[in-house]
């Protein structure tokens, strides 16, 4: 796998937490619409009820957004990539994508997609993400998606080993014929948004992704809203 390490974008308001490199907005960036704001490296869970609507924004581009669920009535049944990719035949996510469980039943159907960038096939970054593939960081302690999921969804029951791979929204992965996979910068530009509507009673986790290659060098906020 080879992460892109292109320049960082030049900001005045870069400061530097614990986990490396990160940005807030400028101003208070919302797109017209009351939104919740994830800061930077965090993450939360949410009950997302059979008919309403989660809709993920990006406010600054270049901001990669960790989505998993499992069903609301039984814990074993979450969200699988492998499923969704056999049933659709292909790794590409948007506009029209249903998402399946590992019992394939639909769990979301994508509604609107404005960037069309997004990942299926890669793990949430945990600290052995970082371990093994940020050796610059010398083993020490970085927040993650896999922490900040299964820390923030254990209050819905959620196990840690319940937690697979995750649909990346806005990550941009793609692969050589060879098979070797590329992590470049996301593509969304501030504004962009996915939308998910729920096709059973979900519980679901979201992140601000925490890996620095992931995000184009500088770990951003993201957004987001639940619409009846």
């Amino acid at each position: 796998m080879t992460i892109s390490q292109d320049a960082r974008p030049s900001t005045t308001d870069r400061h530097f937490g614990p986990g490396g490199p990160v940005v807030q907005p400028p101003g208070d960036y919302r797109d017209g619409m009351t939104l919740t704001r994830l800061d930077p490296q965090t993450g939360t869970a949410f009950l997302l009820r059979a008919g309403q609507r989660l809709t993920v924004v990006d406010p600054t581009g270049e901001q990669v957004s960790d989505f998993f669920a499992v069903m609301d009535d039984d814990r074993d049944e979450w969200f699988s990539s492998g499923r969704t990719i056999d049933y659709a035949n292909s790794t590409a996510v948007t506009t029209g994508s249903v998402l399946y469980s590992n019992r394939s039943r639909p769990m979301a159907t994508v509604v609107e997609d404005t960037c069309g960038h997004h990942d299926i096939l890669l793990t949430p970054c945990s600290q052995q993400t970082f371990d093994l593939l940020y050796p610059e960081f010398e083993g020490a302690y970085h927040p993650s998606c896999f922490e900040n999921l299964a820390t923030n969804m254990a209050g819905f029951g959620v196990e840690p080993d319940r937690i697979s791979t995750t649909l990346n929204i806005f990550m941009n992965v793609w692969a050589e014929r060879n098979g070797e996979l590329h992590i470049d910068p996301p593509t969304s530009r501030a504004g962009d948004r996915f939308v998910l509507r729920a096709e059973a009673d979900l519980v679901v986790g979201l992140t601000a992704c925490s890996a620095e290659k992931s995000n184009n060098g500088v770990c951003k906020p993201v957004d987001y809203r639940i619409d009846d």
